[in-house]
């Protein structure tokens, strides 16, 4: 579930339960900018998974991210953070496609941790760079083509239409 969530204590372990156990979700997006005890309610379910938000897409996220920290940028705290709690293997990492001069930092640090990598498509992230850059990762990776997807038509056409889409992005990402 997209829920970007973060929030403190109490707080955060009823959204953990909301989004695992009353909606269902299998994984969840959440912030780390309350700190690591924000995280520790999600990524104590070993069944589920949890995606920490490192690099985003969306080009305002820079402004916080790429902040310099103790001599290199935030985002690699927060890898780093991620990395430490995932004593279960259930934690990744939201790396932002559209960011791609973070991807040899993040992967070197995220060694073989999930992926959630949005911003392909309408986003404008380069599906051939970011193979090129992930062919030595040894991590899972899950691209993510949204907008593309669900906006390829607003006619009666929608799900072929949302099929072709789909399957064009699918082509290309295993070739």
């Amino acid at each position: 579930l997209d829920g970007k969530r973060g929030d403190i204590g109490n707080t955060a372990r009823a959204y953990a339960r909301a989004l695992f156990d009353n909606l269902g979700g299998d994984a969840a997006t959440v912030s780390p900018y309350l700190g690591a005890d924000s995280l520790e309610p999600f990524v104590e379910r070993p069944d589920r998974g949890v995606y920490v938000l490192a690099v985003t897409s969306n080009p305002g996220g820079a402004a916080l991210q790429n902040l310099d920290c103790e001599g290199e940028p935030f985002y690699l705290h927060i890898v780093r953070m991620a990395r430490q709690l995932s004593r279960e293997g259930n934690v990744g990492l939201v790396v932002g496609a559209t960011r791609p001069e973070t991807w040899k930092s993040i992967l070197s640090e995220a060694l073989d941790m999930p992926l959630l990598i949005p911003g392909i498509g309408e986003q404008g992230g380069d599906l051939a760079a970011l193979k090129n850059a992930l062919q030595d990762y040894r991590g899972p990776a899950l691209v993510n083509v949204s907008r593309s997807i669900l906006y390829a038509s607003s006619g009666e056409d929608f799900a072929s239409a949302a099929g072709d889409a789909a399957g064009r992005f699918r082509e290309q990402l295993v070739q």
